[in-house]
């Protein structure tokens, strides 16, 4: 029976209320900074922004001469950091005019009136065609101001230079260009300076997550840097909660985009760090905890961000599948890549279990009677169903953390909203790619535990039933021994027994009872809803296990600074860790 559309579209908003709430990713008001006359440099820079005449190359002559005037206060005093602000202040300003008047400095230098004669300007570029300026909006990370539930902090790092956000212009799809490039749409934080050499400038852009220090002015300056704009511009234009919908209601439409990606450029000597989030979520989830990481010195030196995107309808042993074989092409791209650390958040830590786990035949025999060769479906059809529910733990993962892990799956699943869910769902119609074969499949499969047939296959709401066969099933196969996993679960502070004796303790989604998973290095409790790598104690342990794993100890985070919006602060206060009751 086909549910009325208007029906549907209730039981729709009723769900996302009452599973995610209603608040905004991000949204992006552009500002336009002033400057402060506390020194000759910002008076030449407030002269400037005042001059009420539109040519450009006007606009940047004055801009370049309050920007030469501040570095020449550098050179005698680095330690001057009202002259370092006016620098900064100056090249964010003279990118804006760029934009806005659409010159194109990096194809051939401008010239540009200057207070001792003309400025030669230009823009050097590193000649990867993937990086062409042409490509790319760049402008002045500090003109954006955000508010949203994923951007409630901006980190940043004090230093030299103008942070940057490029990111990609509209029509443009970089997939094609790198296959493992974020997306189609690249947003990317870079850091700006601007070289003097008489009256030739140069302005060259640096990449904040390889470059910690840099000479300028005959000194040595830790690199600005802001790990919040580039992904908070991103949250607020593509706005990708409407499409996690759409990927967990209407999978079958998304077959196929499942993709393992990179944040920023592969680096051969660091540690990619994996990121999978859970049903109803896209990779845009992980940006709190993304943000807060990056500004950590050591994070930044020894680890890469990565990120595994699915339709989440589907049911998560197939897309297990689908992430095996994107971590074995990305393998054959980046061969000799160091081994991942690999996080999990809800259900994406049932796809981080099966990456640790050898299933034997075990997961096969619990559905059908015959082996492989046997069942009466094509080729295709097998090879799907074979890399579903035979499989081997990975070679390269070292390291799983579990946050808000589903292992054990959820009631909320077979309750109401749960059912109310799946009627919303349905089920794949061609999971196998083909629908005689789906059907074969279903028709071979033995029946529930209810000794009910099998009628259909079934989408992601019936992989979290406590009683699934493949949960049951994979949760007696214990984790491959010699890769370390851990786990963070949220509790909403209500308490409650550990076992599942009402009333039990949970995040509101997922009791502990699922989340917890026998073996685990460690295991902290945070009072947290059931996003729990949103939250400040759970990012703290994270970053705790992460330089463990490279032999290092949690201190505080210097010189990075993560502050509330619009206030201006020098330290990152991290909350005290809850108690771990196993360690």
């Amino acid at each position: 029976m086909r549910l009325p559309s208007t029906f549907c579209a209730v039981v729709l908003w009723i769900v996302t209320v009452c599973v995610t709430g209603c608040s905004g990713y991000s949204s992006v008001r552009i500002t336009r900074p002033k400057a402060k006359a506390e020194s000759l440099s910002g008076a030449v820079l407030r002269k400037a922004l005042g001059d009420p005449r539109k040519e450009p190359e006007l606009q940047i002559g004055r801009l370049l001469n309050a920007a030469s005037l501040a570095s020449d206060k550098l050179r005698r005093n680095p330690k001057n950091n009202q002259a370092r602000r006016d620098y900064n202040f100056a090249i964010g300003r003279i990118f804006e005019v760029i934009h806005e008047a659409g010159l194109e400095p990096w194809k051939q230098p401008i010239k540009c009136p200057g207070k001792d004669g003309p400025w030669t300007f230009s823009i050097k570029t590193d000649g990867d065609p993937t990086h062409d300026p042409s490509l790319f909006r760049i402008l002045p990370a500090d003109r954006f101001e955000f508010n949203g539930s994923l951007v409630k902090q901006r980190t940043v790092k004090q230093g030299i230079g103008a942070p940057m956000v490029a990111s990609s212009k509209p029509g443009l799809d970089f997939t094609k260009k790198d296959r493992f490039i974020m997306g189609q749409n690249v947003y990317y934080g870079l850091t700006v300076l601007i070289r003097f050499d008489g009256q030739r400038c140069t302005a060259v852009s640096y990449d904040p997550l390889q470059v910690e220090n840099v000479q300028f002015a005959g000194h040595s300056f830790p690199l600005a840097a802001d790990f919040t704009a580039a992904i908070g511009l991103a949250l607020a234009e593509l706005k990708p909660r409407r499409t996690e919908l759409e990927r967990m209601f209407r999978p079958d439409q998304f077959a196929g985009t499942s993709r393992l990606a990179r944040l920023q450029p592969y680096e051969a000597h660091k540690i990619p760090i994996l990121c999978i989030h859970g049903l109803g979520d896209s990779q845009a989830t992980w940006a709190p905890l993304i943000e807060s990481l990056r500004g950590d010195p050591v994070i930044r030196q020894h680890y890469q961000f990565w990120f595994y995107t699915y339709p989440t309808g589907f049911p998560y042993p197939l897309m297990a599948a689908g992430l095996r074989k994107e971590l074995d092409d990305m393998t054959a791209r980046y061969p000799g890549h160091k081994k991942f650390v690999v996080l999990g958040h809800s259900m994406g830590g049932m796809i981080a279990r099966e990456l640790i786990t050898d299933s034997g035949m075990k997961l096969w025999n619990a559905y059908f009677d015959v082996p492989p060769q046997e069942l009466k479906v094509s080729p295709e059809g097998r090879s799907i169903l074979e890399n579903t529910l035979i499989f081997n733990h990975r070679s390269d993962i070292s390291r799983v953390v579990f946050l808000s892990a589903s292992l054990g799956g959820s009631d909320v699943a077979v309750g109401f909203f749960g059912r109310l869910g799946k009627k919303i769902m349905g089920n794949s119609t061609a999971i196998l790619g083909d629908m005689d074969d789906t059907m074969k499949a279903v028709k071979a499969a033995k029946p529930a535990n209810t000794g009910e047939p099998i009628l259909a296959m079934p989408n992601s709401l019936d992989a979290l039933d406590p009683d699934n066969r493949f949960l049951t099933t994979i949760n007696n196969i214990p984790p491959t021994p010699g890769i370390p996993y851990h786990s963070i679960i949220a509790d909403r502070g209500k308490g409650g027994n550990l076992d599942k004796t009402k009333p039990v303790s949970t995040d509101g989604l997922v009791p502990y009872w699922s989340s917890h998973i026998d073996g685990a290095q460690s295991e902290l409790i945070v009072p947290s809803g059931h996003w729990s790598n949103q939250n400040p104690q759970a990012i703290a342990e994270v970053r705790r296990i992460l330089l463990s794993h490279i032999g290092r100890k949690a201190g505080p985070v210097a010189p990075s600074v993560s502050e509330p919006q619009n206030l201006n602060t020098n330290e990152l206060q991290l909350p005290a860790g809850a108690p771990r009751i196993l360690d």
